[in-house]
């Protein structure tokens, strides 16, 4: 249950947000209802998602699976939900979404997309635990265009996850089903 009203004041910028929504996506997304609760919060998140949206340096379908180990990392069924339904639209093979929360366990993954996830639920910890030799082996497949845009996308979607997670956004439905199973508990002592 959202920790906010999903009702806003119908302002100019958020009909207009409402409509484009409807358009591309079927509905009105939960976050822009959420924002639109504040003009320059939702005026700055559309802004800064159309930028982000540009970045085209690294593969699509390695930039999905960071955002969607993040997301699973942080918990935020509204990503998952919302992350599954844009990468199957755009193609992306759906055992691979779909063993995204359980990656480790999987066999649908390559090495470099394993070093994705990898490197997403490192940088996703609180504190992040990048760790050398994992950025090394990035760096060196990806090049250090994509190797940034990959450092940057997780944390765009560490930002868009636990706000919509602390506003109490769950999944709205794009995909069945946006479970995200309880992470392994550590065997450290």
């Amino acid at each position: 249950m959202a920790r906010i009203s999903l009702t806003p004041r119908p302002s100019l910028l958020f009909r207009v947000t409402q409509w484009y929504s409807r358009r591309v996506y079927g509905k009105v997304l939960d976050p822009a209802r959420a924002l639109a609760h504040n003009p320059r919060v939702l005026w700055t998140d559309l802004r800064f998602e159309q930028s982000v949206a540009k970045w085209k340096t690294l593969d699509a379908d390695l930039k999905a699976l960071a955002v969607m180990a993040s997301a699973a990392s942080i918990g935020c069924s509204w990503c998952m939900d919302f992350g599954h339904w844009e990468s199957r639209r755009h193609g992306m093979d759906v055992r691979k979404l779909q063993d995204v929360p359980m990656w480790r366990d999987s066999d649908v993954y390559a090495p470099l997309e394993r070093d994705v996830m990898e490197y997403a639920e490192a940088m996703t910890a609180n504190p992040p635990q990048v760790e050398d030799e994992l950025a090394k082996r990035l760096l060196a497949a990806l090049g250090e265009a994509a190797f940034v845009e990959l450092t940057a996308i997780v944390a765009v979607e560490n930002l868009r996850s636990r706000m919509n997670t602390a506003l109490g956004l769950t999944s709205q439905g794009f995909k069945d089903n946006c479970e995200i199973p309880a992470p392994p508990r550590s065997t450290a002592a």
